[in-house]
């Protein structure tokens, strides 16, 4: 995303939120197959892999709605190491 007015607009326009979402789903397979490349498994990927790539995409667009309800004034890198932080076991 460009700029927080630019990601508010996808967000607040349905046609066009549902083809980022639609495109960002079609980012896990390749999310799950470079975990599974990773950790050295072969075959199909692991519910695990599976997990972790959709929460990685979700942890991607609560920092953007971070960002965009901060109209920019956060750092997008920051608030996505926050959101991946919250997922660490404590």
């Amino acid at each position: 995303m460009g700029s927080p007015a630019t990601t508010r607009l996808v967000r607040e326009t349905p046609a066009l939120c549902a083809r980022h979402l639609e495109k960002q789903h079609g980012w896990r397979p390749a999310l799950v197959e470079a975990l599974a490349e990773r950790s050295g498994s072969e075959g199909h990927p692991t519910v695990g892999q599976t997990v972790r790539a959709a929460a990685a995409l979700d942890c991607l667009q609560v920092a953007l709605d971070h960002w965009t309800a901060s109209d920019g004034r956060l750092d997008l890198v920051t608030l996505l190491n926050e959101a991946f932080a919250a997922l660490a076991p404590r």
